[in-house]
């Protein structure tokens, strides 16, 4: 009786959480998924009469539409080049920080991590000027070494890199800041047991630093992988899906569809397709990691 009560006792105080949970999670997303299988649009909005059950045909018309597929290669290139490049800045800066040698720390602790706090529409603002083909900084330092301006946010093939860079550097700091804390939390001892045996910095960083950071570079890894696959603000802001289309993600695609078309049966398709990708990349990381953790 006394174990029964216990187990009672704890669903009733997860009873609250559940039920929120259920309310503001559940039942939306079962609900957005009722809508994907639906072509809800304007009309349908207006009269619920014209609204009909379309089973998968949002979803088969994705898979023949060139410009979602252009929208998923898109988001992959961010992810793919964004998430290595915003962890090596990241682990980098708080190896630096972290290192004895890192003078006036606090200062550099606030100061790379002001982009993560600063709303993002400004800063981007401050970026499209940066990266203004005609009176952009960047452009000018170029210049001043004898390289041509380069159109970075009008050119197809330079759009996404310069949306990358923008990423990385709004978002690192939250990163480094975690990177921070696993790095106080390894034993000094070890390193020096490691000095004591000869060992150089590079073979403390591969047989020490890296393996008692591998639940923390896990955690990183698969926080920023998640946030990366919801690419919207940033081409939302800057090129706004251009040029021709270069920096069209799945997330502004979907946004487009639902809010300026009002297709929103396509849209909530396009969302359960974005979903299913980013479990199974996540899926596939995670599989890795444990192969890699279990080989070292």
């Amino acid at each position: 009786m006394h174990g029964s009560g216990n187990k009672y006792a704890a669903w009733f105080f997860l009873a609250p959480a559940l039920i929120v949970l259920g309310v503001f999670f559940f039942v939306p997303v079962f609900a957005a998924f009722g809508l994907s299988l639906t072509d809800f649009d304007l009309y349908a909005l207006a009269d619920i009469h014209n609204l009909r059950f379309v089973a998968l045909g949002n979803y088969w018309h994705l898979l023949h539409r060139p410009l979602f597929w252009a929208a998923i290669w898109h988001t992959v290139y961010f992810v793919a080049a964004g998430v290595p490049l915003s962890i090596l800045t990241s682990l980098g800066a708080a190896l630096l920080l972290h290192s004895k040698l890192a003078r006036f720390k606090p200062f550099f602790r606030t100061a790379l991590f002001a982009p993560v706090v600063t709303t993002l529409v400004a800063v981007a603002v401050i970026w499209r000027y940066l990266f203004n083909t005609r009176f952009g900084l960047v452009n000018y330092a170029l210049s001043l070494a004898g390289v041509h301006p380069v159109d970075w946010l009008g050119n197809p093939h330079w759009a996404m890199p310069t949306i990358i860079l923008f990423a990385v550097w709004k978002n690192f700091g939250y990163n480094m800041i975690i990177f921070l804390a696993g790095l106080q939390s390894i034993p000094e001892e070890l390193y020096e047991a490691a000095r004591i045996d000869g060992a150089s910095a590079p073979a403390q960083f591969r047989h020490i630093t890296l393996p008692m950071l591998g639940p923390t570079l896990q955690l990183v890894s698969i926080l920023t992988m998640a946030g990366y696959f919801q690419l919207f603000a940033e081409p939302y802001v800057i090129t706004e899906g251009g040029p021709l289309q270069s920096t069209v993600s799945v997330l502004y695609l979907m946004y487009q569809d639902a809010f300026k078309w009002w297709n929103l049966g396509i849209a909530s398709a396009e969302a359960f397709v974005l979903f299913l990708i980013m479990f199974a990349a996540t899926a596939v990381f995670v599989r890795l990691m444990r192969r890699g953790g279990a080989r070292v």
